[in-house]
């Protein structure tokens, strides 16, 4: 019996140390902002939702393709703040993207495909943002 469950417990821990060993992508550098691109693959992608609830912005990046909508990776993400500079300018790796902005008023413009589209986003301290960007 000690034997059932001593494996019991061995496939338990191996379980969740695959769950734990989950890899978030490195973090990156655009003009000094620290952001997170990825979430291909089902482990990355939660690792990266979890990941989000310490990060001031998340972008969600899809688009419709044949009637339904598709996780896409390839947008252009740039960022303007109130003083009408971009301070930030990378390529979104994956559909996420978590961006570490200081609290203000900042403008989106997201391009993929040669579509673009502009959002304004509030950022607030100690309160995350999710910004859902979809192409039709």
């Amino acid at each position: 019996m000690n034997f059932y469950i001593k494996s019991i417990l061995s496939a338990v821990c191996i379980v969740t140390s695959s769950v734990v060993l989950a890899q978030i992508p490195d973090t990156q550098y655009s003009q000094g902002i620290s952001y997170i691109s990825g979430g291909v693959g089902e482990e990355e992608s939660q690792s990266i939702l979890a990941e989000a609830k310490q990060w001031p912005l998340l972008l969600e990046l899809s688009q419709l393709e044949n009637g339904r909508g598709v996780w896409i990776f390839g947008a252009k993400i740039k960022i303007v703040n109130s003083q009408n500079q971009v301070i930030f300018d990378a390529q979104a790796d994956g559909p996420y993207i978590l961006i570490n902005l200081n609290a203000g008023q900042y403008q989106i413009e997201a391009s993929y495909q040669g579509v673009i589209q502009k959002r304004s986003v509030s950022i607030q301290a100690s309160a995350p943002q999710k910004l859902a960007i979809f192409w039709k």
